[in-house]
């Protein structure tokens, strides 16, 4: 189980333990809480590019903190880890199960335990929430909130690794409040909401170079969005506690791992055509940390947490019809 209290452990140590200090001491600033999501951050990829000096804000983190491994919860994927991280509960227990419950899309709607945004927002404690997996639709808090992974929209019914467009969301609201979209459409532009899938066999054969190119291209576009649009709501609507997480490493790490040829699984017109492209990620989400450490002072706390680790999703195998997945390894916490 992802740190099975870690939720009250970082709200009343990190956040209320001080912030009641302050209340005595009117000179002292009110503390805040800064959390950075990774989707699938693999230690074994980090470290050898921390070693070289190209994740300089990661490396920074890690010297001036601490950090460790922790074990995810069992079968994990995006929605589990993450409601369990939110609400501080085991997946049976607060109803998210997995990508599909009962034939449905795991959202908000499913949650049996309150998430750590609702206990903030009532303690007065403003929130800020973007591109969280599993919190489609939005709810309300004191603050805003943008969802993230699962969100549904134009031609992606079912909102499973699909990525529409803010304009294009349907089936429910993906800001909140409802009056901020219009705001960020003006200031942040028509973004896409999440890293699609990486495309099927079908569309790769016969074209795997260009097809695997001009999908990571869009990799490049939504991560700079999201890079512009954390560097916006942290510059114009600060908030006490902020959550916000980056998920296209996970869809680059499962179909474009870095595997060697004598992997099971290895595909040399896969496999092959962009090994850098996984390292790449990481490098590209240290930038997107140095925006966010600007905006980060000494009276911050900031976790970096993951979900789960990476292993290769062997989707494009011929003589294997089922893909495999399979998340079991241990996820970095990094905490300041």
């Amino acid at each position: 189980m992802l740190a099975r209290k870690w939720q009250l452990v970082l709200v009343f140590f990190c956040f209320f333990t001080p912030f009641l200090s302050a209340q005595n001491q009117s000179t002292k600033p009110k503390p805040r809480v800064m959390v950075v999501g990774v989707n699938g951050m693999e230690l074994d990829v980090i470290r050898p590019l921390i070693l070289k000096g190209q994740m300089p804000n990661l490396a920074h983190i890690i010297k001036n903190g601490a950090y460790g491994k922790f074990r995810t919860v069992p079968a994990p994927n995006c929605p589990k880890a993450y409601t369990a991280m939110f609400t501080s509960t085991k997946p049976e227990e607060n109803g998210v199960t997995g990508f599909v419950v009962g034939g449905i899309t795991a959202n908000t709607n499913m949650l049996k335990k309150e998430p750590i945004w609702s206990i903030l927002s009532k303690k007065g404690v403003s929130v800020g929430m973007a591109n969280v997996p599993a919190t489609f639709p939005v709810m309300p808090v004191n603050g805003y909130m943008i969802s993230g992974m699962l969100t549904r929209g134009k031609n992606c019914d079912d909102g499973v690794l699909c990525a529409p467009k803010l304009s294009e969301v349907e089936g429910g609201d993906a800001v909140y409040p409802a009056g901020m979209r219009a705001e960020l459409l003006k200031n942040v532009g028509d973004f896409y909401i999440d890293c699609e899938r990486m495309p099927s066999a079908d569309q790769l054969r016969g074209h795997e170079s260009e097809v695997i190119d001009s999908w990571l291209k869009r990799v490049d576009l939504i991560r700079q969005q999201q890079n512009k649009l954390f560097d916006y709501l942290l510059s114009s609507h600060p908030t006490d506690f902020t959550w916000m997480v980056q998920s296209c490493e996970d869809r680059t790490g499962h179909w474009l791992y870095p595997i060697a040829p004598y992997n099971v699984g290895y595909n040399p017109k896969i496999n092959a055509v962009r090994p850098d492209a996984f390292p790449n990620q990481y490098i590209a989400f240290d930038q997107v940390l140095g925006t966010i450490l600007k905006h980060v002072d000494e009276n911050t706390y900031i976790f970096i947490l993951s979900d789960h680790g990476i292993k290769p999703l062997r989707e494009f195998e011929e003589t294997d019809p089922h893909a495999h997945m399979d998340h079991e390894k241990t996820t970095p916490v990094i905490a300041k």
